[in-house]
């Protein structure tokens, strides 16, 4: 089975993630992979320079200084996008050739990406914003100002909900929610 994943920046994908890796499951983390094929593909790295001049420095990307960019401009997001969902959907399907019983594919463009179809299912992780706000904060060590801009540059919270078949709401301790992700994988995996 493969389980896409997707929801906004904070909601606590990672929670259900290592669920699965616990699970003997492979975790494939679009993030982790987008600054994965960073360190290693010259032609991305050009195309997001060639985009956004100035945000590649000595051949590593200013993640920061990109960021205040695109999460403060729809077109630049979408451009960005365009460059990289092509890289990373290739080598998600590089890393699916294995066929893994169990796969999770986390990605907060799963759909835009085109990563969905590669999925048996889908679930939406959210969370209430406040929260979001809090843990990436503390989790990247950003200001509230670029932590409200980055998730208010997602999608909407009735928009994952509304693509997904599932929904997980992360609204309680980390305790809960490990529960919550345990349970759901119990009757999706039955």
């Amino acid at each position: 089975m493969i389980l896409g994943i997707t929801g906004g920046t904070g909601c606590g994908k990672t929670t259900l993630l290592k669920e699965i890796e616990a699970r003997g499951g492979l975790v494939l983390d679009c993030d982790a992979v987008y600054h994965e094929l960073l360190t290693r593909d010259e032609v991305l790295l050009n195309a997001i320079n060639d985009r956004f001049p100035g945000v590649v420095v000595d051949k590593k990307l200013e993640r920061k200084r990109l960021g205040a960019i695109v999460f403060a401009d729809p077109k630049a997001l979408r451009d960005l996008n365009a460059i990289t969902h092509g890289a990373i959907r290739a080598e998600i399907l590089r890393r699916l050739a294995a066929r893994p019983a169990l796969a999770a594919i986390d990605a907060i463009a799963l759909f835009e990406g085109g990563l969905s179809e590669l999925c048996d299912t889908t679930v939406a992780v959210c969370a209430p914003k406040a929260d979001r706000i809090e843990r990436l904060m503390q989790r990247d060590g950003i200001s509230r100002e670029y932590a409200e801009n980055r998730i208010s540059a997602q999608k909407s919270e009735s928009w994952f909900r509304e693509m997904c078949e599932y929904t997980l709401y992360n609204d309680g301790t980390r305790a809960e929610f490990e529960e919550k992700c345990a349970a759901f994988l119990d009757e999706v995996l039955q």
